[in-house]
């Protein structure tokens, strides 16, 4: 029998060195659900993908994270919400690609670990 192709994620780990300050600027910041906390890691929801926030369990994975792009309705709005909430921005959203029924917006962010995280809207035109 042959194995289906890999399909959907189930998780993912970002690396972080102070749990207690990550796990607030996620929850309170970001105003992403927090599922639970064990131990010195932290399991948030993202619509059934669960980011998981923990210090990095061994020193080959101590480095910051890959790009994770949140997808978000009206990307004007979500950056002057995180932006009045303290979070500091790379740039301002901006167009990165005109496709032929949309525009994809992007603007970019750092975590309180140095990880560098990306909102994006496709906006219709």
């Amino acid at each position: 029998m042959k194995a289906e192709g890999l399909a959907q994620i189930g998780q993912i780990a970002i690396n972080v060195k102070d749990p207690t300050r990550a796990t607030a600027f996620y929850r309170d910041k970001l105003g992403m659900k927090l599922l639970f906390a064990a131990g010195a890691m932290s399991f948030f929801d993202c619509s059934g993908l669960r980011l998981m926030l923990s210090p990095p369990s061994h020193a080959r994975f101590d480095h910051p994270s890959s790009l994770i792009y949140f997808k978000v309705a009206d990307i004007q709005a979500q950056y002057a919400a995180m932006k009045a909430a303290g979070v500091e921005f790379e740039d301002t959203p901006h167009i990165v690609a005109s496709m032929p029924t949309y525009d994809l917006w992007m603007t970019h962010f750092n975590d309180t670990e140095g990880n560098l995280l990306v909102l994006m809207c496709e906006v219709p035109k």
